[in-house]
């Protein structure tokens, strides 16, 4: 009666559990399946003489934390009528496999985890080479694009290239498709395969002037939107080199003072203590570069809360005035980056696009990268951050 309840707790129908096994770093389970009537595949007649039997040794998913051995007592058929001999037909194992269906599904549900490959083999017992066999069998092709998606790009180490282009769907939160070049050329070749172009709407991009370029080339109808994150980074880097320049021409322990304030003068003044605010206070009175690069901080990040793109261009033409005033060259050289792109910074502001979700996807991929110490191959890389990532 024992028997019965390993049956049901290995979830196998119509087995026949004989006998169980428990070794020091594995465990056996001798099972069959009860004799029944089958088709020849050849003639198709209907037989129940049993030819042979042969023992056929399974991996099957772990248990009591060791791997687990279905030792299958296979039976062959003999058909009367011509005399073929063939194996009986069981729905647990593959043809021509050594390992069960559900261990093949659960080690790619477990693929799309951080995990490398040789930890996952290692907790189902098997070779690093057979997880890796698996993993190859996988395959992702986008065929559509949708109507917003984000393009931005990371790190890679693989044999095409230092850096990776990744394609996020911002809306679901899924990754669309990894390429293995940024360039322009390859992005216009890229997307021009797709035939459903003239549906996108919105196309999110940091400021890489290849990637303007082959949107308006390849999506003419969609308008470009850039992330906030990149023009106010810009910002923050244009008064911190403010900082570096000016603490460069003072006393050893106002430069110390001033290094140690950077977080001072990249917060904004409501987010500050009294004791905050006091220290900012004593801090821009130490240069006037260094208030007059505050006062122009102060006043991008008001044109960056603005509501809509008419009341951020507003703000933007006070903003590149106040500029022209002050004559500081970091912040001179931010106004014509910000002038170069300023049609796709104004649409940030009508529409809640950005590439939030893709930083998030990019933190991952270095997560993948590093359990991995690094892919040589780019096409296993980018299969593995789609099955993980999609």
């Amino acid at each position: 009666m024992h028997y019965q309840f390993i049956k049901n707790l290995l979830l196998l129908k119509d087995i026949l559990v004989e006998n169980v096994y428990h070794f020091e770093d594995y465990c056996e389970v001798h099972i069959s399946l009860p004799v029944k009537p089958h088709k020849c595949s050849r003639c198709g007649c209907i037989t129940k003489k049993v030819h042979d039997y042969r023992k056929q040794k399974i991996k099957d998913i772990p248990v009591l934390n060791k791997p687990l051995i279905l030792v299958y007592r296979k039976r062959r058929y003999k058909c009367e009528n011509c005399q073929k001999n063939f194996y009986e037909t069981v729905d647990f194992v593959g043809r021509y496999q050594r390992m069960t269906l559900r261990l093949i599904k659960t080690i790619v549900d477990r693929l799309r985890t951080n995990y490398s490959m040789h930890s996952i083999a290692k907790d189902f017992g098997v070779s690093p080479c057979t997880v890796t066999r698996i993993f190859d069998c996988l395959s992702y092709k986008l065929t559509k694009l949708p109507e917003v998606f984000s393009i931005d790009e990371f790190k890679g180490t693989t044999d095409k290239g230092k850096y990776h282009c990744i394609l996020v769907d911002p809306i679901k939160s899924i990754v669309l498709d990894v390429l293995d070049s940024r360039s322009l050329e390859f992005l216009l070749n890229y997307f021009r395969k797709f035939p459903d172009r003239h549906k996108v709407k919105y196309v999110v991009i940091d400021m890489w002037s290849p990637y303007k370029l082959a949107v308006q080339q390849a999506f003419p109808q969609a308008q470009i939107v850039i992330d906030r994150f990149h023009y106010v980074r810009n910002c923050n880097w244009a008064i911190d080199k403010v900082r570096k320049r000016v603490q460069q021409n003072l006393s050893y322990e106002k430069a110390k003072f001033l290094k140690y304030s950077k977080r001072l003068l990249l917060s904004r003044p409501h987010n500050l203590n009294h004791d905050g605010k006091i220290r900012l206070a004593n801090l821009l009175l130490t240069d006037e570069n260094i208030r007059l690069a505050y006062i122009l901080k102060e006043k991008f990040m008001d044109f960056v809360k603005s509501s809509s793109s008419s009341e951020a261009e507003v703000k933007l033409s006070q903003w590149l005035e106040l500029v022209k005033q002050y004559k500081i060259k970091e912040f001179s050289y931010l106004a014509r980056t910000i002038l170069n792109w300023k049609q796709e910074i104004l649409n940030s502001f009508d529409v809640p696009y950005n590439n939030g979700c893709i930083e998030g996807f990019n933190n991952k991929i270095k997560v993948i990268k590093r359990n991995a110490f690094g892919f040589r191959n780019f096409s296993r890389f980018r299969t593995r951050i789609l099955h993980c990532c999609s």
